[in-house]
């Protein structure tokens, strides 16, 4: 089986012309699936293995705890390497061809700790200028309802109903949806279009504009969220979409439905929101273990120490 590997490599270093750390790595990751082949039944050659045994060897590296880029690389060095076989007859068949590799975990989505919105939005940290009465009220505006960039960008001051409580937004694909707000941001609001309407010569229906008078650009608020988000907290993402993970996170963990949070969001698939059920979950997996006397290795070493 050497040999093979031996005449791939050298494919790759003299007429693919691959960097000597590219091929480097090729060799590593065959020499390592020989190595696993080695572990199963009978005499296997490149011939013989079927897509069992390269299943096998994956679901070898999973019990190892490598990550799913990690296997899917060295799967695709194996593919290289059978295509390559193929090519010089020296097999009839690519185990490999049908097997998929494991999908890649999807980063849960960042959000601000209830104490850290509370912090923001306390109204002592915020100074009575045009320019911090309009920055509260886009993150509140953000954090109440869970809107989209885009959206907020698009509120006229028609938009704002206030007899009712609701707010009309524009959605994706022109999809209009209506969102029910809260006193505070109903004050918040009326209080920025009053300092808006006597410091800024506003030329546009825009709810949000800037000091020019004009709405505001998706650039110019998310500047806004980025600088104040960083007042309170130490994400490495401090955008607009954090403050709609924000929404989505607190609505669950206070016992709101899936379906409800679904339609205040404005997706069209629950399994698009259903992402934010993980974030609770891990959240609620963060308490269990702090708080349960057994819920962590370091409380069951201290009560074994203490036999």
């Amino acid at each position: 089986m050497e040999k093979l590997i031996s005449e791939f490599l050298d494919y790759l270093r003299f007429e693919l012309r691959r960097s000597d750390c590219t091929v480097e790595s090729y060799g590593k990751d065959l020499r390592t699936f020989v190595d696993y082949a080695g572990t199963c039944e009978g005499e296997l050659s490149w011939e013989t293995i079927d897509s069992d045994v390269v299943r096998g060897w994956m679901e070898s590296m999973m019990d190892k705890g490598n990550t799913a880029t990690s296997i899917n690389r060295r799967l695709s060095s194996l593919r290289t390497f059978y295509r390559f076989a193929l090519s010089r007859n020296k097999v009839k068949r690519d185990p490999v061809y049908q097997v998929k590799g494991p999908k890649k975990a999807k980063p849960l989505p960042q959000y601000l700790r209830e104490e850290e919105m509370d912090r923001l939005l306390d109204a002592d940290f915020w100074s009575n200028n045009i320019k911090d009465v309009r920055a509260r009220a886009i993150i509140l505006t953000f954090y109440s309802t869970g809107i989209r960039l885009s959206e907020l960008v698009g509120l006229n001051n028609s938009s704002v109903n206030y007899g009712e409580s609701q707010l009309k937004v524009l959605g994706k694909r022109d999809k209009e949806r209506i969102i029910p707000f809260g006193r505070e941001l109903a004050d918040v609001i009326r209080n920025y279009q009053i300092k808006r309407d006597e410091q800024l010569d506003a030329t546009s229906d825009a709810l949000f504009v800037n000091d020019k008078g004009v709405r505001m650009t998706p650039a110019q608020v998310r500047s806004v969220v980025q600088e104040n988000l960083s007042k309170v907290c130490t994400l490495k993402k401090r955008s607009p979409h954090v403050l709609r993970h924000t929404f989505a996170t607190a609505m669950l963990n206070n016992d709101s439905g899936l379906e409800s949070v679904q339609k205040l969001l404005g997706h069209e698939s629950i399994a698009t929101t259903e992402i934010y059920t993980h974030t609770t979950f891990e959240q609620l997996r963060k308490v269990y273990e702090k708080a349960h006397p057994r819920g962590d290795d370091e409380g069951d070493q201290s009560k074994e120490k203490s036999k």
